[in-house]
């Protein structure tokens, strides 16, 4: 029961319910590829996996670190926040392998400096990281914190939410004091003096927000990453006061909003209780198959039936002909869809496709009008209404879909259920989801009296933490640096301007100076000298996995850029395929594609159209 952000939280409720009756817990999903690190990293330091601040926080905040992101491309709304961040006088650092326009200026059309003038400089200052560096640069400006509190006790480190709020402090002060210092150059790619920059304006910030995307999430150690960001923020108490917090940017349409709906292959056993609770039945409880574990077990043959909720996970998975080829050996997949994508030409043995409405047009149910609602990134919940007539009067909302099937196939072995109800009044749906999940009571009243309203958080409102002791956690984490090898490049996959997760609007990528073509590999121009290769000579890339054959994209473009030394890029989903199935992350088996080891070698030809040339 595979799912994608695309579908909002009153179907993910449902599917989340269809599958646990059916007996099963497997749902992977979207998340377990881009932001599960997030909620591994963030959970155990403060019992949430979420977002502790709320836009309008940008503006109060002193100090912005974006690490491992590129905002204009991937989430334009946060320009908006960075904006009013620089002009209350806020300072912004960014943290990344490549120096992406967005991160440097905004010209924003919704003010006048935007449209005729300059635009706000974003940036104050830029730190081009190697990548997976970022764990080394948080702990050492975690140890400049900490040395600067023993120059001078008592003025540095906010004691009294440490003493207060915070536990584990001085196993944690102890590993960070002992870091090995010349690693954290080597590993970061920066200068000690960039280093002590950053750690000097967090310590005369008073109110700081870290804020990341899946450049800090798809590493292998993203999630101790994310704790160590956590820890930092710790130091100085800034977690749960205005202008300050972490902030994972998460992408997709109601990513976030799904996970809250039970959208999860291992929710834990309160929602469990409640669902149990609700509809009479006890859910499995063992942990089912994340997105990497299912297609693990397509390829083995131990997968009869593949449902996507929307989503192309053929083409967002790792490895993508080894993924082609596990999809072939599954009896029947199913994909429900607003768009074609190439999930639905890579299919099982027999194959459904199923179209649906999508979020703009009419769903009238029994005469009326409904509604969904959707989570952001900041933990609001969203109405969302259509506005348009559809396209064809036989298309079926996600919802009906959901209830048809579900009530045909549990009609002999499931637990009694309403389906029919849920179709035909969403409200109904909305009323159970106000009875199992916390945070939402009221749940109709509230979303139309309000039109949205905040998920409550403990760590973010009032300082009380959802944790075994109460308290926010320090952790102990253990950096590891591993050269690469001589004549090697560590690549990361990214998007294009003109495009949206694994849709492609276009071959341009404006910002980074492409056009009419997407099989290019950036790479820096003394990295490209040192390895003998022309800027736009055509290359072949092999990724390299210790004791597994080579994979191989042919026929790219070499392209001169100012990459991190050392570091390469191209475009997500098609280096998926250099993406060996197994590198994941730790804690959370998320694909590591931002760290892939690969070589360049001449190539004889080069790919003009279609997709890239494989192996």
């Amino acid at each position: 029961f595979y799912t994608s952000g695309r579908i909002m939280n009153e179907p993910a409720y449902l599917y989340q319910l269809f599958a646990r009756a059916f007996g099963t817990n497997n749902l992977p999903d979207c998340s377990n590829m881009c932001h599960e690190a997030t909620g591994a990293g963030m959970s155990p330091a403060i019992g949430i996996g979420k977002s502790t601040i709320g836009y309008d926080d940008f503006g109060k905040a002193d100090l912005v670190i974006v690490m491992g992101q590129n905002p204009g491309t991937n989430h334009p709304r946060m320009l908006n926040a960075l904006e009013d961040t620089k002009v209350n006088g806020g300072v912004m650092v960014a943290v990344n392998p490549l120096p992406e326009a967005s991160l440097m200026r905004y010209k924003n059309p919704q003010r006048p400096s935007g449209v005729i003038g300059h635009g706000t400089t974003l940036a104050d200052d830029f730190l081009q990281i190697r990548s997976g560096g970022d764990m080394h640069l948080i702990q050492a400006v975690a140890k400049h914190v900490l040395l600067a509190e023993q120059k001078a006790p008592g003025t540095i480190l906010d004691h009294d939410f440490l003493d207060t709020h915070c536990d584990g402090f001085a196993a944690y002060r102890d590993h960070i004091l002992s870091i090995d210092d010349r690693e954290v150059l080597d590993a970061t790619g920066l200068t000690a003096e960039q280093i002590s920059s950053l750690a000097d304006r967090y310590i005369t910030s008073n109110a700081t927000i870290i804020t990341w995307c899946l450049g800090i999430t798809q590493h292998k150690n993203g999630a101790a990453t994310i704790a160590e960001i956590m820890n930092l923020l710790l130091l100085r108490g800034n977690i749960g006061k205005p202008g300050a917090g972490a902030s994972p940017i998460r992408g997709h349409s109601n990513v976030q909003g799904d996970r809250t709906m039970g959208i999860w292959e291992q929710m834990p056993d309160p929602f469990l209780d409640a669902l149990a609770a609700e509809f009479g039945f006890e859910p499995p409880r063992d942990h089912g198959l994340d997105t990497v574990n299912s297609m693990n077990a397509a390829e083995r043959g131990n997968v009869k039936v593949m449902m996507s909720m929307a989503g192309n996970v053929v083409a967002a998975i790792s490895d993508s002909q080894r993924a082609e080829a596990g999809i072939g050996e599954v009896d029947l997949t199913v994909q429900v869809a607003t768009k074609l994508n190439r999930s639905h030409v890579v299919t099982g043995r027999e194959s459904l496709l199923l179209p649906v409405l999508g979020r703009t047009e009419w769903d009238i149910q029994d005469g009326r009008l409904q509604f969904v609602t959707a989570e952001d990134t900041v933990c609001r919940i969203n109405a969302s209404h259509g506005e348009f007539e559809p396209v064809a009067p036989e298309l079926l909302s996600d919802v009906s879909v959901i209830c048809r099937l579900a009530e045909r196939v549990l009609a002999d072995r499931g637990p009694h259920i309403d389906w029919h109800a849920f179709e035909q009044d969403y409200d109904t749906i909305r009323d159970s989801i106000a009875r199992v999940i916390p945070g939402f009571d009221n749940f109709n009243a509230r979303i139309r009296k309000e039109k949205s309203f905040v998920l409550p958080h403990g760590p973010r409102d009032s300082r009380t933490f959802p944790t075994v002791t109460g308290k926010a956690h320090f952790t102990v984490h253990h950096a590891e640096y591993l050269a690469v090898p001589e004549g090697r490049l560590i690549l990361q996959t990214m998007r294009a301007h003109d495009q949206h997760n694994t849709t492609i609007y276009s071959l341009n990528d404006r910002y980074r100076g492409i056009r009419n073509g997407r099989f290019v590999v950036f790479v820096n121009p003394d990295d490209l000298a040192a390895l003998g290769v022309r800027d736009g000579q055509t290359v072949d890339i092999f990724s390299e996995w210790p004791g597994l054959p080579d994979r191989v994209l042919r026929g790219y473009r070499a392209v001169s850029y100012p990459t991190a030394r050392g570091c390469a890029a191209l475009y997500f989903p098609e280096g998926n395929e250099l993406m060996h199935r197994e590198s994941v992350a730790d804690q959370c088996n998320t694909p590591t594609s931002k760290k892939i080891i690969v070589r360049l070698e001449p190539g004889a030809t080069p790919v003009e159209t279609g997709r890239p040339v494989a192996r």
